[in-house]
């Protein structure tokens, strides 16, 4: 495989500085992508270790914050962008948070913050940005298995990942001609710094629904994004790719 296959690329990762973002990001940057790193702000440290990554991988870096909630501060993203790169060849929408709460009980500061950052991003950041892409062009949203199975206590969550799910099929029908690709990940139980502080018993009932028997990490949704993101996938457009070790079966 050309470990160099995204090289003269570049590409814009939400929420960046940790997690699956992160990995994704690193994962663009081993084979030669120029990357986008991007959080709020709050993580400065983060963001420094992380360029710092980048630059160990010979790969071109750029930190940018933004508030991807916010629909100017992502048009003043758009700009910033366009001034220092010229174009945006991948996007990959990963921003997220949870607020988790069963409905009963969720405030509606909890639900909205929640919609604002994981969906109304998606419109925020790819509205003001679609004119960087140029033909060819990917877009990658992070969705999530309680997109289609929904979880306790996450109504708010499992709405918004069912959502992107809904706009990626929608923007690839309307970005096909241009042949942009649209396509959403959906993982399932990911080993990031969350899961880490679920306790065992719990742990124990998850792995018995999945068939793998083991949760995944975050490298495995990031070669997963990269695939996607590649000229191999040309002709996918629209899918919903699961990474969650038969977990739906």
């Amino acid at each position: 495989m050309n470990q160099l296959k995204f090289k003269g690329k570049w590409a814009l990762v939400t929420g960046s500085t940790r997690g699956i973002g992160k990995e994704i990001a690193l994962e663009l940057a081993r084979q030669g992508c120029s990357v986008i790193i991007n959080d709020s702000g709050r993580s400065k440290d983060d963001a420094e270790s992380m360029m710092k990554e980048i630059q160990q991988l010979k790969a071109e870096g750029v930190y940018l914050t933004a508030d991807v909630s916010n629909f100017q501060s992502c048009m003043a993203l758009a700009e910033q962008i366009r001034q220092k790169c010229g174009k945006l060849d991948i996007v990959i929408n990963n921003a997220g948070i949870t607020k988790d709460r069963t409905l009963k009980k969720m405030t509606e500061q909890e639900w909205n913050e929640v919609i604002h950052v994981n969906l109304d991003s998606m419109f925020n950041v790819t509205h003001n940005i679609l004119d960087l892409i140029p033909d060819n062009g990917r877009i990658i949203n992070i969705s999530s298995v309680v997109a289609f199975s929904g979880n306790f206590g996450q109504s708010n969550y499992a709405a918004t990942k069912a959502g992107i799910i809904g706009f990626t099929k929608s923007l690839a029908k309307e970005l096909g001609k241009r042949k942009i690709t649209v396509n959403a990940v959906a993982p399932g139980f990911i080993r990031t710094p969350m899961t880490d502080n679920v306790p065992v018993e719990m742990l124990d009932g998850i792995l018995n629904l999945i068939p793998l028997k083991e949760l995944g990490m975050p490298e495995d949704v990031a070669h997963a994004a990269a695939f996607l993101a590649s000229p191999e996938a040309k002709y996918i457009t629209g899918a919903v790719l699961r990474i969650d070790g038969g977990l739906g079966f």
